[in-house]
């Protein structure tokens, strides 16, 4: 079993706890040679040894915190050059890495014989092809047809090493098969501590990598090979199913210990995150210096990005009744003080709110948005710690989810929504679930009517289904700053909602430039919000913020008043080609038979 100590650290338990390795040991790019090969492949102990070099394939620590950093709900201190129109080229990007595929490979064609029990092989080879699964998903999301290979190349074998791409039906149908043998396989049933790949884990991810893969074929019908398209219930069914037997198994359940106003954030700032609910972690350890900067990132003025949530997005939060926000008239002239009021309760525990208080120098004490890094206003707590001291070092001991029983449940209702069949009782244990965990009242156990006309205009004017809306509403507060949103926007089609165009950078509303404003309703104002020249006249403890627009980077929609904007002149832009990456020019001057993606 590989037990899972942050995305560099491993503990070895085979027979309880052995040791810790670095995971990226020599071989992740070394097979292990002919003269000790036997001791690998001959014993369980070797076997563990080698499956610990497997677990690079998982999604990195930083992916999943700051995964979201290029998404269309967070604006950044500078767009990634992804979005600048000329910046990202054929030329610009490095090669694409398969060491890690090499490895699994080598696993795989030698892990062969009799000296350990077929259980015991079969179950390290399922973790091979787990990871190979993962790793080959990894590529066809981002360059869509690539070579399949299953099996370690000799530096001789020119045919393979320059050999045309693949299908990407071809290749992602071998990626099922790589799953389907895991979850058969693979021994562990389950691991209390969450840090063992399961049977469980391997169905769940099953179920994400089927949903992207059915919806992608359904939204992006017209660029695929033809036909393909018409196979994307195929997958969507694959995806029901495979969440369906992790719900079906009974091992995992939503985590409510911490009632409505704290459950959701405990996930995501425990030192042990709650086992109900979280399905892998990367469990953090201070005693072995494994720790991570998440605090670090989210709240000083100069490490990390600055990622604030959008007030797009932020009106999507329903009322604690289950009605829209954007349904209230006036919502949107709303001051922050009063908009974040009587909502689903995952926003007061995903942003800094009037009643957010944290530890500094042991004391309590309010902490309103900091707009040295809270750019919008709408400053993320999801993964940060209420203790200062961890905001300047990468000292944060909170665990970090990989996987959660949340997107199961979330994998089910939209593939079945998709599918046509969902019911009100898929509604009521999914959706509704998620949503009472949250404190919302209203819609738990019916299936939705009617279409949410701001959902459906500011994000998915193509849907008109109000049950798919809603599912895409409830996934993306769910699931925000968990590194998802990319994938999600890509295989529904929606690139387009990274655009400076479709999606600007703004911020809660400013009633008026040149004067204070109270954040928290304590009496004491915490910003001045000014244009033209800054106050002569200061008030200690006032953060005094220039909106005149122009060079400023901040500026407000009305020029005295309105939401605030951040960057609203610097264009985000998106074409359709960018729903795959190009092939790097090194990668086709070595193989030109790789061929470019279609507009690169």
């Amino acid at each position: 079993m590989i037990h899972l100590y942050k995305s560099t650290r491993l503990r070895l338990a085979a027979v309880g706890c052995l040791g810790v390795l670095a995971a990226g040991c020599d071989l992740d790019q070394t097979p292990v040679s002919s003269t000790n090969a036997a001791a690998v492949f001959g014993t369980q102990a070797g076997l563990q040894l080698y499956a610990n070099s497997f677990v690079n394939n998982l999604p990195g620590l930083t992916s999943i915190t700051n995964g979201d950093n290029m998404s269309d709900y967070l604006a950044v201190r500078g767009p990634s050059s992804f979005l600048l129109a000329g910046q990202y080229t054929p030329n610009s990007i490095g090669s694409w890495s398969w060491s890690a595929l090499r490895n699994l490979n080598f696993f795989l064609a030698n892990n062969v014989g009799d000296a350990v029990a077929p259980a015991v092989r079969n179950n390290y080879n399922g973790l091979a092809r787990f990871y190979r699964a993962l790793f080959y998903f990894a590529k066809v999301k981002q360059y869509g047809d690539v070579p399949w290979i299953d099996h370690p190349i000799d530096i001789s074998d020119s045919a393979s090493l320059f050999a045309a791409r693949d299908k990407r039906e071809v290749v992602m149908q071998h990626v099922l098969d790589d799953l389907d043998y895991a979850i058969a396989n693979i021994t562990a049933e389950t691991d209390a501590s969450r840090t063992t790949i399961t049977k469980d884990v391997a169905r769940a991810w099953k179920s994400r990598i089927a949903l992207f893969e059915g919806t992608f074929r359904k939204y992006h019908a017209n660029d695929l090979a033809q036909g393909l398209g018409a196979t994307a219930n195929t997958w969507l069914q694959a995806a029901a199913d495979a969440a369906q037997q992790v719900m079906d198994g009974g091992h995992f359940s939503l985590y409510t210990g911490g009632g409505t106003d704290n459950s959701y954030r405990a996930l995501f700032i425990s030192e042990t995150a709650p086992a109900s609910e979280t399905m892998l972690v990367y469990a953090e350890d201070a005693t072995q210096g494994v720790l991570h900067q998440a605090n670090w990132d989210y709240t000083s003025a100069t490490t990390g990005v600055g990622a604030s949530l959008v007030r797009q997005f932020v009106n999507t939060y329903l009322m604690i009744d289950g009605t829209p926000f954007t349904n209230i008239a006036g919502h949107d002239t709303m001051s922050f003080m009063t908009e974040v009021k009587g909502r689903d309760k995952r926003l007061q525990q995903t942003i800094r709110m009037g009643s957010y208080k944290r530890l500094n120098a042991g004391v309590l004490v309010p902490a309103v948005p900091a707009f040295t890094q809270a750019l919008t206003g709408y400053m993320p707590i999801k993964w940060t710690t209420d203790d200062a001291g961890a905001d300047v070092c990468a000292c944060n001991t909170n665990d970090i989810a990989i996987n959660r029983y949340a997107e199961v449940l979330l994998n089910y209702a939209e593939a079945k929504a998709e599918l046509g069949t969902i019911t009100d009782a898929d509604w009521a244990k999914t959706i509704g679930a998620l949503r009472a965990r949250a404190g919302i009242t209203g819609g738990l156990t019916t299936l939705p009517t009617q279409v949410d006309p701001y959902l459906q205009a500011t994000y998915f004017p193509d849907v008109t289904s109000a049950v798919i809306l809603e599912i895409r509403r409830e996934r993306g507060i769910e699931l925000v700053l968990e590194g998802l949103r990319f994938a999600d926007l890509v295989r529904w089609h929606h690139g387009e909602l990274l655009s400076t165009e479709k999606m600007p950078w703004e911020g809660f509303y400013v009633p008026g430039a040149n004067q204070a404003m109270d954040l928290n309703e304590d009496g004491t104002p915490d910003v001045f919000f000014y244009t033209g020249t800054a106050p002569t006249a200061t008030t200690p403890g006032v953060l005094y913020i220039n909106v005149s627009g122009g060079t400023q980077q901040r500026s407000l929609l009305n020029n005295d008043h309105g939401q605030l904007q951040w960057l609203i002149n610097t264009q985000r832009v998106w074409n359709d080609k960018m729903y795959l990456y190009p092939i790097s020019t090194s990668d086709l001057t070595v193989n030109p038979k790789l061929g470019q993606n279609p507009g690169w």
